[in-house]
Order: structure tokens, then C-alpha cells, then sequence
């Protein structure tokens, strides 16, 4: 099943939640001069236009970064705000990057990049940006057993991005037992899962599994109001194993933005 489009949520309160935590994690490890991998599982495409027919259709971003940032959600000095004026700059103000981006943004030249990606119109859509040409690998292929292949990457210091679809609901169950492994490979790795926190709260067994295993990561959730009438997600959550310093003090901000302004 692949027919999940990203193009349609991009710059929504669940990317916003996401991409701020990766953001305040990577600008953190790139701070010390020793250079480190990047990995994502699902890279989608990379770069959005909240301008397009998909972003006007929900009206998701609306509601999200461009509502977050008129109202200042986010410090001036915040390294997703930093990230999304350099993608501007060369985009055009109606841009929004996906993850892939806000990362490569971040990261430094000797910094290694490597993305996985199966929708074979993402994929050519991700290998088309030049941002990413010459800096990133891509991966036509699932991105758990390139994650299972590489880990543990050199540089060894690094972090692993996790944000599937959830088109499958296996992936709920598969998921506790598949970062157990890649951590058991990688335990200095900074590994990441993204989520998203429906009304019938089928993420609830894999997150709980997940913290009994791993009691030391941090769990991140916040809550908004639907989208839409009808639509199911209202929230998203984010669970790190090994997080940098100052992701846990970032959590606690967003929690209280989104408590006081989204829900």
C-alpha cells in the first residue's frame, strides 16, 4: 500500500510538533565539531508547496505552521524557524520542507545523509532537489531493513528518523520489535518514531511497549483539535531513544504551546 501523499498534511500541527523536535535535536549534535549520520525510514518527498491544490484542499497548513507562525509559537532563534528561511530563500515563501530538508538545513558537509524512500513518485520527486544532490543517498527500498543494513552507520554518532504512514496497521505491531533490534545494533543512536495519536488510540499498546522497553526515552505527545469534521487524528507523538540534551525542556514548550493554543 502506497498511497499515502504527505502533500495534502504538509506544514499541519502534527509536522510542526515533529519537525521542531528534530530540529532542537540536530542543531544540539551538530554543535560538537565530530560529524554524524542521518538516517530516515520514510522520507517522503522533501519539499511541499502550501500554495499547491493538495495544501489549499484541507487547509491543514493553515491551521499549522503559518497559524504558528503568526502567533509566534516558535522563539526567533528556534533552528526549524532558521531551517524554514533558508528553504524559502531559495524556494519562495509558499515552500515547506519535509524532513529530508529541515535536516539537510542543519547538518554539516561531512555530515552523512541517507533517506529511504518506496513511493516511486516521492522518490523522483526527492531525487530532483538540488539541496539534496551530492549530500544525500537515496534508498528506493523499506526503510526499516536499510535502517536493519546499516546500523550501526559510520559515523557511528547519529540519529534515525521513523515516521511511517501508518497506511498499515501492522506497523504498530512491528515497530516495538524492529527499534529494539536497530537499538541493540546502534545504542548510542538518537532514534526517533513519529506517530499519530488517533481517536481509537491504536498507537497506545506500541508506545507503552516501546517506553517498557527503552524507560530512559522520551515521550512526547501533544494534542489538537481535528482538522476537520470527521477527520480522526488529534494529536501526534514523538518517541526518542537517547535524546540530546534539551529535547526533553523542547517537549515540555511545545506541550504547553499546543495546550494552550491548539486544542
Amino acid at each position: 500500500m502506497l498511497s499515502y501523499q504527505h502533500a495534502y498534511h504538509a506544514g499541519n500541527l502534527a509536522d510542526l510538533h515533529k519537525h521542531a523536535l528534530l530540529a532542537v535535536a540536530l542543531d544540539y549534535m551538530t554543535a560538537k565539531p565530530k560529524p554524524l549520520s542521518y538516517l530516515e525510514s520514510h522520507a517522503g518527498r522533501g519539499l511541499y508547496r502550501l500554495d499547491g491544490p493538495e495544501a489549499r484542499r484541507t487547509g491543514e497548513a493553515q491551521a499549522g505552521i503559518q497559524r504558528a507562525e503568526a502567533q509566534g509559537w516558535l522563539p526567533s532563534d528556534h533552528p526549524l524557524l532558521r531551517a524554514l528561511t533558508a528553504v524559502r530563500r531559495g524556494h519562495g515563501p509558499d515552500a515547506y520542507p519535509g524532513s529530508p530538508m529541515i535536516a539537510a538545513q542543519i547538518l554539516r558537509p561531512d555530515d552523512r545523509i541517507d533517506l529511504a524512500e518506496l513511493h516511486p513518485a516521492e522518490h523522483a520527486a526527492l531525487a530532483g532537489l538540488p539541496d539534496l544532490m551530492g549530500r544525500a543517498r537515496l534508498h528506493a527500498q523499506d526503510g526499516l531493513a536499510m535502517a536493519k543494513a546499516m546500523c550501526p552507520p559510520e559515523p557511528r554518532r547519529g540519529m534515525l528518523l521513523i515516521d511511517p504512514s501508518y497506511e498499515v496497521k501492522a506497523d504498530y505491531d512491528r515497530l516495538p520489535g524492529a527499534i529494539a533490534g536497530l537499538a541493540r545494533k546502534w545504542n548510542v543512536g538518537v532514534i526517533a518514531l513519529w506517530y499519530p495519536i488517533l481517536a481509537d488510540a491504536r498507537h497506545r499498546p506500541m508506545a507503552e511497549a516501546l517506553m517498557r522497553d527503552h524507560p530512559a526515552a522520551l515521550r512526547s505527545e501533544v494534542g489538537f483539535a481535528p482538522a476537520r469534521e470527521g477527520h480522526g487524528m488529534q494529536g501526534s507523538g514523538m518517541i526518542v531513544l537517547n535524546p540530546p540534551y534539551g529535547l526533553e525542556d523542547e517537549a515540555a514548550r511545545l506541550d504547553r504551546i499546543f495546550r494552550q493554543r491548539a486544542c
